[in-house]
């Protein structure tokens, strides 16, 4: 594979980039937790050592011990998944990992914004482009394809959603990565 973190090889520097590199890192992650799930469970053996999950953006995806320079390259996943997989139920599990790998993907995107100095706008527009696509957890889960089917015809484009329709969802699938922060200069809270 590509190497624990696969950030060493490849920088994302515009908001475009570190949107491609999301896409790539989460379509790996799908893969490992849909379609190559039999693999992905065997190599999560819980007799190994603290094990993570790794996608790259190369769509591919890899179950490895996390780096070991300290601090990392990139923002670490989530240590010790294979722990948990004999104590619970599969679906259970990999949704568990999921969420995990939601959160990992969200840090190593804002890492790069970050990194790369994105101002309001630039980090406003990655969080959209990212919130308009459906998480790893609702993929998963199967919850990305019935908010498919409750969103209207029409509104297949608008990242406005109503508040009637985020309710009928319930709190179990709803994962909007709306971030707040406060401000330094007034103690005021927006989001971003």
């Amino acid at each position: 594979m590509e190497g624990v973190g696969g950030g060493a090889h490849y920088n994302p520097r515009t908001v475009e980039e570190v949107f491609r590199d999301f896409k790539g890192r989460r379509a790996g992650m799908i893969k490992a937790l849909t379609t190559d799930v039999e693999e992905f469970y065997q190599q999560c053996d819980p007799e190994k050592e603290n094990l993570c999950l790794y996608g790259f953006p190369s769509e591919q995806w890899e179950v490895n011990l996390p780096a070991e320079e300290v601090p990392p390259e990139l923002p670490e996943p989530a240590l010790g998944i294979n722990f948990a997989r004999d104590g619970m139920q599969e679906k259970d599990w990999l949704s568990l990992v999921a969420v995990h790998s939601d959160a990992w993907l969200l840090s190593v995107a804002f890492y790069f914004g970050a990194r790369f100095g994105f101002d309001k706008a630039d980090r406003k527009k990655l969080h959209n482009m990212i919130n308009d696509l459906p998480t790893i957890y609702e993929v998963v889960t199967g919850a990305a394809k019935k908010h498919l089917k409750e969103k209207p015809s029409g509104n297949h484009g608008s990242s406005n959603r109503s508040k009637s329709n985020s309710r009928m969802r319930g709190p179990e699938t709803q994962m909007n990565f709306g971030f707040v922060v406060t401000s330094a200069r007034s103690g005021s809270m927006e989001s971003v």
